[in-house]
């Protein structure tokens, strides 16, 4: 991939940039399988599963620059100025059209870029989410409820030059820090989901939803997982750090019952809406809760099985103290998929009672180090 932000000098996100991608899928590979040696062995992996070098991003996170009626959408430099990037080639077909046509929009309505070195105006960030349908949410980041009057003002305009639009919402963020975003969010469109559709299913995804950034990585991973779980035929699956509910969807199937657990009680909802469309396959049920509790002792009754299978999908740091729950409940098979490879050595290692059976890198980022690998662990 060429990129002339990158040979400019202007942005260095995409530290891989120039390394023929061949080249960087295999290095992946080498350093996942090296920082894992101790736990899966080579005879584990299977083909590292290639991603776009191009446009294979559904989602742009864009830090808002420049001034009142000239605003940029990109980065900010060291200073904490604006970086321009709205030709950047990662974005998928759709979103790169969005992106381009976004500060065009911003500045005839008037709306205030946040200036991090003065400390003053409002507009910190805008976040867009690209379905396969070609629908998007917009969000945009405020420092103060102030502008609100003119992101409203503003959604007649935003839906005519991007008829995809399905849902917009408002997120403050009062702090000056390098923090995305806050936590008070209000949607300001009758829609508040947007679907995204993947295979046979559909999963919904609210404004603080989790989703990978990759949508055509997510399908490859969760047809991964479910080639697996069919292989064994649990009957009784849970899905920890189950998030919108894509692995537990995807693991549904008749005379099987399966529980996803999740501490967001908005992702939640959000599983339980894709749940609710599904016809003919075993129960599927979401519960609010905290996934690295869910297999302890305490909480299981005295006498109750283990379920036959858990999927876990935590986040950077890892499962915590579910990796010592899962080793003492012997838990015939886990599916452990991890964006971080030293948080998931580590948690191997806390489960010696398993051994890895078989692995796959996901190149979910192109053109950076970072990478997603599932494991399927069985029970020695």
């Amino acid at each position: 991939m060429q990129c002339d932000y990158y040979d400019a000098g202007a942005c260095r996100s995409c530290t891989l940039m120039g390394t023929p991608y061949a080249g960087q899928l295999a290095d992946k590979q080498t350093r996942a399988a090296r920082s894992l040696e101790a736990h899966v062995p080579a005879s584990a992996w299977r083909a590292p599963q290639a991603n776009r070098e191009v446009g294979f991003r559904n989602k742009a996170k864009l830090a808002v620059g420049g001034r009142r009626g000239a605003p940029t959408v990109g980065i900010l430099d060291g200073d904490g100025r604006g970086v321009d990037l709205r030709r950047c080639g990662l974005y998928e077909p759709g979103l790169a059209e969005a992106v381009l046509a976004l500060p065009d929009l911003l500045g005839e309505a008037g709306l205030t870029p946040y200036d991090v070195p003065g400390r003053q105006g409002e507009l910190k960030h805008v976040l867009m989410t690209h379905s396969p349908d070609g629908e998007l949410m917009v969000r945009l980041v405020l420092r103060s409820p102030g502008q609100r009057r003119r992101v409203l003002e503003l959604l007649p305009e935003l839906r005519s030059r991007l008829p995809g639009t399905r849902v917009v919402s408002v997120n403050l963020q009062p702090e000056h820090k390098a923090v995305l975003e806050g936590p008070d969010e209000e949607v300001l469109t009758a829609e508040s989901t947007l679907p995204m559709r993947i295979d046979d299913l559909t999963l919904h995804l609210r404004p603080r939803s989790f989703f990978q950034t990759s949508t055509p990585m997510a399908t490859a991973l969760y047809r991964q997982a479910r080639t697996w779980i069919e292989e064994s035929s649990p009957r009784v699956l849970w899905d920890l750090f189950c998030g919108v509910g894509g692995f537990a969807l995807h693991a549904a199937g008749p005379g099987r019952e399966v529980l996803g657990v999740e501490t967001s009680a908005d992702a939640v909802a959000s599983a339980r809406l894709g749940a609710a469309a599904l016809t003919g396959p075993g129960p599927v049920r979401f519960e609010v809760g905290d996934a690295t509790a869910y297999l302890s002792p305490s909480r299981r009754p005295t006498g109750e099985a283990p379920p036959d299978l858990v999927v876990v999908n935590p986040p950077r740091r890892g499962v915590g103290p579910l990796a010592a729950d899962l080793e003492a409940a012997r838990v015939p098979r886990v599916l452990y998929s991890s964006c971080n490879a030293t948080s998931l050595a580590r948690d191997l290692a806390l489960m010696p009672g398993y051994r890895v059976g078989r692995a796959r890198l996901f190149d979910m980022f192109p053109q950076t180090a970072h990478a997603e690998v599932l494991v399927e662990l069985e029970r020695r």
